[in-house]
């Protein structure tokens, strides 16, 4: 679990599910399709599954947004004068914006604030909130999935006066990246850095390796504030697609892989149960009687909706090296249970 993601069985998914996307369509019939069935995590973040996730940071178990949180407060000086001034800041999943403000109150003179997000009603408010609080920063928020081919606004169209920025970063916090497959990863990173040009620069959170303990618990709460967001990705696959997922027929697992070194969050069928993907519409309905895709579940049967994998920082130092980014710097917290880290970007990776 992480702060919005939007790409492959994991959550970073996170965004821009759209009704009558027959592109987000397509990519459901696939996951379904597949064995075990998977469903992207950009499902999660609708308003509801937005607010179920804040939910979520605030719960005991959960350590990682306190935890960076911490990480942030105690080096933030630090990773400004490594950022250095006039930065415009582009940040993926955006979410909540707590660790933003946070992070702009610490730059030298950012020239500009480009949030993305799935979470449209979430990015509005806070964007302007940030407005707010920032009236001289010029802030252009942009509702799209960012792991889906998107232009970035120049800087000379974005709203307000000022000096062109410097260098772009990307602030990707919250472990949003162990949501992506490894090699996904690998490919997102090194399309990020190309995007955002030869100054890039990178602050990014890790979730680290840890004790089965410390991470089942984690994601999959006493409250049930986790199981409750896992099923809703589903009433939100529903609206969008007009699926038949009944969510209340589901339940919430997350166990531990250790070989794999990753969390895997999964819905399992309590009974039999047959779902049906329709076709895609067209201006007076169903463009096709027959559905797209027919889904048949036995009791036990899952579905997974996430993994969320967990690196060690000579992995994760590897990782990024293959995607063209040099690691300049790593922040932990004393239990070494997370790590924010900057980079440059290269270009060498592949």
């Amino acid at each position: 679990m992480s702060s919005h993601p939007s790409s492959s069985p994991s959550r970073n998914s996170g965004k821009g599910a759209r009704a009558g996307d027959d592109t987000l369509r397509e990519e459901i019939a696939r996951g379904l399709s597949e064995s075990p069935p998977t469903l992207p995590p950009k499902l999660f973040y609708d308003d509801a599954g937005a607010l179920l996730f804040e939910e979520i940071t605030r719960l005991p178990e959960y350590y990682p947004t306190r935890t960076e949180i911490q990480i942030l407060e105690a080096h933030l000086p630090e990773m400004a004068r490594r950022i250095g001034a006039g930065a415009q800041v582009v940040e993926f999943g955006s979410g909540s914006g707590e660790k933003t403000e946070r992070l702009l109150r610490a730059l030298d003179e950012p020239a500009a604030y480009i949030p993305v997000d799935i979470a449209e009603e979430q990015l509005r408010r806070v964007a302007a909130s940030l407005d707010r609080l920032f009236p001289e920063l010029r802030i252009a928020p942009l509702a799209a999935d960012y792991t889906r081919p998107f232009r970035l606004p120049p800087a000379e169209d974005l709203p307000k006066s000022g000096t062109p920025p410097q260098r772009s970063l990307l602030f990707f916090p919250g472990s949003t990246i162990g949501n992506f497959e490894p090699d996904e990863a690998r490919k997102f990173l090194h399309s990020a850095g190309e995007s955002l040009g030869p100054e890039a620069i990178l602050l990014i959170g890790i979730d680290l390796v840890k004790p089965r303990e410390v991470l089942e618990p984690a994601y999959d709460d006493a409250r049930g504030v986790t199981a409750a967001f896992n099923r809703n990705a589903l009433v939100h696959l529903n609206r969008l697609l007009g699926t038949d997922f009944r969510p209340e027929a589901y339940r919430h697992r997350a166990p531990w892989n250790e070989d794999a070194s990753r969390i895997e969050m999964h819905l399992v069928a309590t009974e039999p149960q047959v779902v049906t993907l329709p076709g895609p519409l067209d201006e007076t309905g169903p463009s096709d009687a027959r559905p797209r895709l027919r889904l048949s579940l036995e009791e036990g049967d899952h579905i997974v909706t996430e993994h969320s994998y967990k690196y060690t920082l000579e992995a994760f130092r590897e990782l990024t090296a293959s995607a063209g980014w040099v690691t300049r710097e790593t922040w932990t917290d004393a239990r070494n249970w997370f790590a924010v880290r900057f980079l440059e970007w290269n270009g060498s990776g592949h």
